[in-house]
Order: structure tokens, then sequence, then C-alpha cells
């Protein structure tokens, strides 16, 4: 996030770099040649400018979602100044008040004239009002940039995963909210549907319906949105989108005209849920249910890639979903055809190092093996499970840790990336590989040995840290 601070006072720039960093990319402006120097010099990202002129704020590269605080310390008028930042299209613009001028009758003065502009004294600096108040203020700008250009658009279309779990159908509901459409103007869908029991049972219960698309029947929607999911997930079908929204760490190689990507959260609802409070949009019993249910989830109930902004978000949205809708459910988690899968790994599974790996075979639906993968990260001496099967021709690993060892999802984008589409978190992650793609790096490996041959990558990985770490220390010692 972007921040422009036009200040003349070196105590209220340090203090303001100290209490925006790293959260802002903050830049200040000041008229003084020595004074940006010094800065300079220090650390601080300042340029010298004269604030009245609006080509000093189109030469900082100013733009509608950066965030502008003046600083006002009532001996100057500040008309000059924020009309120059309005010329130069800034929109989000904040007046600190600083020492004695900061008082009510001043701010009602500003906003007569700028009702626009929002007045902070230096004391709402330190409580944490000013950065909670400057990301939703970036966050309601974004909003509105994408409801503006969705807006004319006759079909839009929501697109998820394959096989779409809680986070994405309930992000594909919040996203349809935001853009104030019906199902009938925009389609939630997906290339392969739902399979996952507890996933159909909570699309029949809060009545989500996702739609099958094709590649090519994407064409026919004037726009397209992305959630929880980014457009290489797709091998290359899909290079092009209007919006993507997820929660997972940004991958290149798309045009997108908006996203909002942030792999600090633990789930894409929780990114949602900050964009309807930012616009005021009301949230549907509905809605708030299947997105408190995929924020638990995604987060193994807070276990697992958890933010202080994923708390928030199921606090806000708890009071507004229905408690005994989520219990019903997560009524449908063991079936026994899950259960043969655990047997499967079970019997042919290797565990060395805390690390237990298994082959399932040919798995006739994907949500078997993330399923085996999660339920043997709960034994006792276990840390990460590998578990791979083949669906449909393509070799799908699922990968889980405890979250505070090595990254998984650096784990499968180290041995699969070059040959499918691989990524994930620290905790969890996944690869799904061509099995002709898988033969030509791997070779034939028989079915009885890939548990092994799994075993013999995730311990190259680790050792690898462990080696890199242990060289480090001798480095230090000598």
């Amino acid at each position: 996030m972007r921040c422009l601070a036009v200040c003349q006072d070196e105590l209220v720039i340090r203090m303001l770099d100290e209490i925006l960093l790293p959260g802002f990319e903050v830049e200040f402006i000041v008229e003084s040649r020595p004074v940006a120097r010094r800065l300079h010099d220090a650390g601080v990202n300042a340029a010298a400018g004269d604030p009245r002129r609006t080509d000093t704020y189109l030469k900082a590269d100013l733009s509608p979602s950066t965030c502008v605080i003046i600083e006002d310390n009532g001996r100057r008028s500040l008309k000059k100044i924020l009309e120059a930042v309005r010329d130069a299209g800034g929109t989000l613009v904040y007046v600190l008040g600083i020492g004695t001028v900061a008082t009510a009758r001043r701010a009602d003065e500003l906003r007569a004239e700028f009702p626009d502009v929002a007045y902070l004294s230096m004391s709402e600096l330190f409580g944490g009002p000013l950065l909670t108040e400057f990301a939703r203020s970036l966050t309601r700008a974004r909003v509105q940039q994408y409801q503006r250009y969705f807006s004319d658009a006759e079909r839009v279309l929501i697109m998820l995963h394959n096989d779409p779990d809680p986070d994405a159908m309930a992000s594909g509901l919040a996203l349809r909210n935001i853009l104030r459409r019906t199902k009938t103007t925009a389609i939630i869908g997906a290339i392969q549907g739902v399979t996952r029991p507890e996933n159909l049972r909570m699309a029949n219960l809060l009545d989500i319906h996702v739609e099958p698309v094709t590649p090519d029947s994407v064409k026919d929607y004037d726009r397209l949105a992305m959630v929880d999911v980014q457009p290489h997930y797709f091998g290359g079908l899909i290079d092009r989108v209007d919006l993507v929204i997820d929660h997972h760490p940004e991958q290149p190689g798309y045009a997108a005209v908006f996203k909002d990507i942030r792999a600090d959260y633990g789930s894409t609802s929780t990114i949602l849920t900050e964009h309807l409070r930012a616009v005021d949009v009301n949230i549907s019993e509905r809605t708030a249910t299947a997105m408190l249910y995929a924020i638990k989830s995604d987060t193994l109930f807070f276990n697992r890639q958890t933010n202080r902004v994923d708390l928030e978000a199921f606090s806000y949205l708890y009071p507004l979903a229905d408690a005994a809708l989520i219990r019903k459910v997560e009524g449908a988690e063991i079936t026994l055809e899950r259960l043969d899968y655990v047997m499967k790994a079970h019997t042919s599974g290797t565990l060395l190092e805390q690390v237990f790996c298994a082959f399932l075979g040919a798995s006739p639906r994907e949500d078997f093996i993330p399923y085996v993968a999660d339920f043997f990260l709960q034994l006792e001496h276990v840390k990460w499970t590998v578990i791979a099967g083949v669906v449909n021709d393509s070799m799908v690993i699922s990968v889980r840790n405890l979250g505070y060892t090595k990254n998984a999802g650096e784990f499968v984008r180290r041995f699969f990336a070059d040959i499918g589409s691989a990524g994930g978190h620290r905790a969890m992650a996944k690869a799904v590989i061509p099995m002709h793609a898988f033969r030509d790096k791997f070779g034939d490996v028989p079915a009885e040995e890939m548990s092994a041959r799994l075993q013999d990558l995730v311990t190259q990985f680790l050792h690898e840290g462990a080696a890199v770490v242990e060289k480090k220390r001798e480095t230090v010692r000598s």
C-alpha cells in the first residue's frame, strides 16, 4: 500500500515513517532540499517539492488509490495544497493536525470546503485508528473501482478452481453480493464441479449453484472474475482475467485489470469480508454462514495459516451466521469411501523422520488425496504428510505440515513447477502434473515404489535446508 506524506516537521516525518512502515510504502514531500537530503541520508524516502503545485504530485506518481497525508501545523492555509492534490487525482486525503491546531473546529472548517477530506489529530496515530482507516479507505477505493468496471456487463462469470472447496464457493457468493448481481447475471462456475461430501452438503444446504464451464465458454461472458484461484492454475487455458481475489501466493504469467492478492491471509473469504464491510454491503445470513464456515475450514479452525484479520472477520461474521447450519455441514466429514483410502495409505505408506508419504494409486475423485493428507497429519510423531494419487491421467500431490517447519509451497514448486501446476502456503500445498510429464522427469516409477520416491524428495528438500542453516552457523563460528 502506498502513502504520500506532505510534511515539514522532521519529528513528525520520523514518527510517521516509524508508524506506517512496514505496512505502507511511504514517500515524504518536503519543501526544503537540505531537509530532503538529510532525511534521505538517514534512510527515509523523501523528495523536495512545492506542495502547492500540481506537478509535484504528478512527478510523485500520485494515483487515486494513494493515501495522502498532509501535515497541518496551523501556520499556513491548506487550501492550495489540497487543491493541488485534488487536481493531480488524489482522492484518499487525510489532514493531520499537529499540536493545538488539532481541534474539532479546524476539522469542521476543512470539511465545509473539502467534504471528502478526513481530519485526524496527532493522538490518533498511536492507537491504530490511522492504519485501520487507511486500510479501509484503500479497500473501499479498490472495490468501488472494480464495481464500476463490472457495472455495465450483461453477463459475469465468477470462476472457481476445480472441485471447489468452501472458501471458493463462499467467496463466489460474497463477490456476487458486492457486484450487486443475481445468480442469472453473475454465474458462479467451475470446470470441474463439487465432489467432496461436505462441500456438496454445503452447496445443497446453502443453495449454492456452481455451473459447469469450459475454457471455450469463458469467452461468452462480458467480464471474468476469479476467486480463490489465479489463471496459472488452468495451465495456460486462461491468460487474461478482469478481477482476481485470492489468498494464495501471487503467480506471474497473466494479465488482470484488478487484483487483490494477500498471501498472508488464511482465506479468500477474509479478504471478501473486508471488501463487503468497506462498501457497507449488507451480508445475508446465507452468505455469512458460507463465509464463516469457509474461514473455519481453510484455517483448520485457526490452527493453520491464520492472520489477525481472519479472527476479526470470523468475529464479525459469527453473529450474522446460522451456527446450527454450519454444524449440519460439518456432519459429512467421514465416509466409508474415505476410510478405504486411509487404509490404502496406511498399508502402502512410509514414515521416516516424522514425514509420512503414501501413494494411493488411481482415484475416482481428487478430494480423497487432501483428505488423507490431513488425516495422517493428526498422528503422533508426524510433522509432514505427502500423499499422491492419479486422477484423470494426472498425478495429484497434496502436502501438509504443522506450519512451523519448512515451506510446503516451496517443496512442490522446487520439484514439480517445471512440469505442472504447483503452489501453496507454508503449511499446505498441491501439485498437479500430467502423468507423461511426471514419467519424463522421474522415470516410470512402479506403484509400490512411489511412496519411497516421494520420501526421497522430501528428505532431500528438508536436508538441503538443514545444510544451509548449519553452513551459516559454521560461518558465524569461524
